[in-house]
């Protein structure tokens, strides 16, 4: 369908989430796909969601816009105001142009997001950490995941932290800057989304760096089935003029490492995040690892407290600070970050708090964890399917706030 003036796209959605704006969101997605990856912004948007087949199934009409429009006169859409803007939104963009057809004409100011969840859940956003000759650093932003990767660039040289799956986001930024991609390195072998870190290095021509005890599926017990340079604690590696350290710090999964650059910006992958502490148990051994995992986080407690935490995901856009990053210094996050707090209380005490602030475990990441060691190789769709929602790879409590 050809876009029209009614189309919302998702670069002017996250400008309204990010921003607070005013308006009310009617999601016609089915409703598991509606709760596994819900549209939110920095506060609560006002949603109905309403499953399209819903509208039609009662209806004895073979015109789509008629279907709805007969759904609107039985009162399945009462709920939808007419006195504030209204986006409709579908899996693909083109089941909310019906929508939009159906309503304009009664009155409402609506639209529809163009390209749909599928556009949005493809959307990035490269933002500026710092930017200086020595260092620059920009954290690249998944809304729809809740993840987050990021560019260390020094003196036209540069390090990929993270890389997410749509791997032509960074060489684009690349090109764009004029940097150089050295090296690629992921903190641990992710559970929630698919890398594009053995991908990336393999169209660059650099090296890809893991550590070997995440080279092994936690619950396959298989080796990876893919190339990657051994990570080890005490890693060292320049970039440009700036130094990156890795740090092996075991419990999110056995190989877990954060990378400390210029001893001032700390790259915590899946162990620190802003609200809330990664979780212990997606290698399916979480009351093995949360002992390890309180020692690892100990640890780095001893880190000055000017040391900028650079986490792997957020659990909500309300963790975004004024220039819409996802960071803070450890000083601060000490005193606010749930996790953290515990940590200080001693090992008993952390082990049965983390214990006990679980989320579902979604059983996708046994998956995604096989993509990832290179034992799975699933085609554009099914890695769509795999990706489907938000991460959870934080305490419980996180997602409480954020729904709250």
């Amino acid at each position: 369908m050809t876009a029209s003036a009614s189309d919302w796209s998702v670069e002017e959605l996250n400008e309204q989430l990010e921003s607070g704006g005013d308006f009310f969101l009617l999601d016609v997605r089915n409703r598991d796909e509606f709760e596994s990856a819900p549209i939110e912004g920095v506060k609560p948007v006002p949603t109905l969601n309403v499953p399209y087949f819903e509208m039609l199934e009662s209806s004895e009409s073979f015109d789509f816009v008629d279907s709805i429009t007969e759904a609107l006169d039985r009162g399945l859409l009462d709920d939808v105001p007419k006195d504030k803007r209204v986006l409709t939104v579908c899996a693909k963009g083109d089941t909310s142009e019906f929508v939009v057809q159906a309503l304009a004409p009664k009155g409402y100011e609506i639209g529809h997001l163009d390209g749909g969840t599928l556009a949005w859940g493809n959307f990035y956003l490269i933002r500026t950490v710092t930017e200086a000759a020595g260092l620059s650093v920009y954290q690249v932003q998944r809304p729809q995941r809740g993840c987050l990767s990021y560019v260390v660039v020094s003196d036209g040289k540069a390090a990929i932290i993270d890389p997410l799956r749509h791997i032509d986001h960074y060489k684009e930024f690349a090109a764009e800057k004029g940097f150089e991609i050295e090296l690629i390195v992921d903190t641990h072998g992710h559970a929630d989304h698919i890398s594009g870190g053995r991908a990336l290095a393999d169209e660059l021509g650099v090296p890809y760096w893991l550590h070997p005890y995440d080279g092994i599926h936690p619950l396959d017990m298989l080796p990876a089935e893919l190339e990657y340079e051994f990570m080890k604690d005490g890693w060292q590696a320049s970039v440009g003029s700036a130094t990156i350290r890795a740090i092996h710090i075991p419990g999110h999964t056995l190989g877990n490492i954060v990378y400390y650059v210029n001893d001032r910006f700390l790259f915590t992958g899946d162990s620190i995040f802003i609200r809330s502490i990664a979780r212990p148990d997606l290698g399916g051994q979480g009351e093995a690892w949360a002992p390890i995992h309180f020692r690892s986080l100990a640890s780095l407690m001893e880190l000055p407290d000017e040391t900028m935490i650079l986490p792997g995901h957020f659990s909500g856009r309300d963790e975004e600070n004024q220039d819409g990053l996802f960071v803070g210094e450890l000083g601060r996050l000490k005193e606010t970050n749930d996790g953290l707090q515990m940590v200080a209380k001693g090992q008993e005490a952390f082990v049965a708090f983390i214990l006990g602030s679980l989320p579902k475990f979604p059983e996708e990441y046994i998956d995604i964890k096989r993509v990832n060691a290179g034992l799975l190789h699933p085609d554009e769709d099914e890695a769509m399917e795999l990706e489907l929602g938000k991460n959870i790879c934080a305490l419980s409590q996180a997602y409480q706030l954020v729904e709250g």
